[in-house]
């Protein structure tokens, strides 16, 4: 048998962290059974379906590098199919028309509410052999499915395990609306059916469906694939996500400076484990990944362990590879890394790597290299560049000579002036920092002149003289 997964969002939003999670599980699944993997748009609500939705899930998958092998497919497209599938069941009396209004249908569920019992269709058009007439009759009947009334159903769960549902508390559901238009429980078996799935992935809050959708696929002749019903993700206080607490854009992860490998490791443990491992390659993934081991209990979001991971990334990846992203967040805040005198990017990486949780916060604390200091911090600034005006003067001189502008070359540069001066490192390193950087972080000096080049450093050192000369004065 082929493995078959599938990953059909609702596009009624972006992709989150919960949606994302599925699609990961599911394609996992697929990659490590060499399967296939679909991706479905569930767009049957066409009140709330939105193209810009659709684009942010597609992106989303992208983003993550989720590729799927068939698809996407629109349900709106495959109304053609749905029809005929009714028009089967109609024909075979496993669906038949229910002629009931509104009206009623709301007297008799208010009814049962007020006796206590569970509210359901309680069957008045099943067996009938012509329409009915009366007050309370629509002239627009839906089509439900005749749903067995004797034993049990058993979804035979991956993660739940058996799951038993006594038919006679399943209702006998509505598979076309009055227009004609399909449902969704409706939909979604006849998209398994003709896509041939063989395994459902998917959020527990799907369990309740998956009895109805098990004996729609029997009585259409098709064994209902295997299904694995995945525990929601909280928050950090063990609550459901909200936008604030990580039911976020996927692509905001993205914005906020997350590698796509980080992101996808992070997802992968969020309720699942390879005993005590936390970092795993896409192959090892791959490899590795097995819906047996996915966690019973729900996952609670952590964003330290994101940063951390992230960090991770940053510093491990090829460096070339980091850059590419980088250069995204360093536009994104209005810098060009490919401008006339900007540092060599790569380079830049290797000197933030250390000091760097996501892109984000790499591009902020690069800006000095690519734009002079505007101002100092200002208690960086007293402290280091009041006073220090002989040292700077001195480390202007200095690298002023340097002929062959390295880290090398001005690490050297930078000792002698302190050699000479009779100073610690740190007594001229610091000042110098500040004057170049405008506050008192930066990679190692030598590094940071090097990636600043001569010419800036030399007009940000004299700049910095002429402000400790103004504090002074003034």
């Amino acid at each position: 048998m082929t493995v078959i997964t599938r990953f059909a969002p609702s596009p009624t939003g972006f992709l989150h962290i919960g949606g994302a999670r599925t699609a990961l599980f599911s394609w996992l699944y697929a990659r490590r059974h060499g399967g296939r993997f679909v991706l479905r748009i569930e767009d049957t609500d066409l009140e709330r379906s939105t193209p810009e939705a659709i684009n942010a899930i597609l992106e989303g998958m992208s983003w993550l590098g989720l590729d799927y092998d068939d698809g996407p497919f629109y349900q709106t497209h495959r109304f053609d199919r749905y029809k005929e599938v009714l028009d089967q069941m109609l024909a075979d009396g496993t669906a038949y028309r229910c002629y009931c209004s509104r009206e009623r249908l709301d007297a008799l569920r208010a009814g049962q509410i007020e006796a206590k019992v569970k509210a359901r269709y309680d069957g008045r058009c099943r067996d009938l052999d012509a329409p009915p007439t009366g007050d309370d009759v629509s002239d627009q009947p839906v089509i439900r499915f005749r749903q067995p009334r004797e034993g049990h159903t058993v979804v035979h769960d991956q993660v739940k395990g058996n799951v038993v549902f006594d038919n006679h508390e399943l209702d006998d559901l509505i598979i076309a609306r009055g227009d004609g238009t399909p449902t969704y429980n409706f939909v979604v078996v006849v998209d398994d059916m003709d896509m041939k799935v063989s395994h459902v992935i998917r959020g527990d809050d799907h369990l309740n469906n998956s009895a109805r959708q098990s004996n729609i696929l029997q009585a259409l002749g098709v064994e209902p694939p295997v299904y694995a019903h995945v525990p929601m993700i909280l928050d950090e206080e063990g609550k459901k996500l909200s936008k604030r607490t990580g039911a976020a854009n996927v692509m905001e992860f993205r914005d906020a400076g997350y590698l796509p490998e980080a992101m996808i490791n992070y997802l992968v443990r969020l309720g699942w484990a390879h005993g005590d491992q936390e970092i795993f390659s896409l192959d090892e993934m791959v490899e590795l990944f097995d819906v047996a081991d996915i966690n019973h209990s729900a996952s609670s979001i952590n964003p330290s362990k994101l940063d951390w991971l992230n960090q991770h990334y940053i510093k491990t990846l090829p460096v070339a590879y980091v850059a590419r992203h980088l250069a995204w967040h360093l536009g994104a805040i209005g810098l060009d890394p490919a401008a006339e005198g900007a540092p060599d990017i790569e380079t830049l990486v290797q000197a933030q790597a250390e000091r760097s949780r996501t892109l984000v916060e790499m591009a902020q604390n690069s800006r000095f290299f690519y734009e002079a200091p505007q101002s100092y911090d200002e208690k960086a600034g007293r402290k280091h560049l009041c006073g220090a005006e002989d040292t700077l003067e001195a480390l202007y001189h200095a690298l002023s000579l340097v002929e062959h502008w390295t880290a090398e070359s001005a690490h050297q540069a930078v000792l002698g002036v302190a050699e000479e001066h009779d100073l610690k490192l740190g007594k001229v390193a610091q000042p110098l920092r500040v004057a170049v950087a405008g506050g008192p972080v930066s990679p190692p000096i030598d590094i940071t002149l090097a990636l600043l080049g001569r010419d800036a450093t030399l007009s940000r050192i004299k700049s910095a003289i002429a402000w400790a000369k103004a504090q002074v004065e003034a």
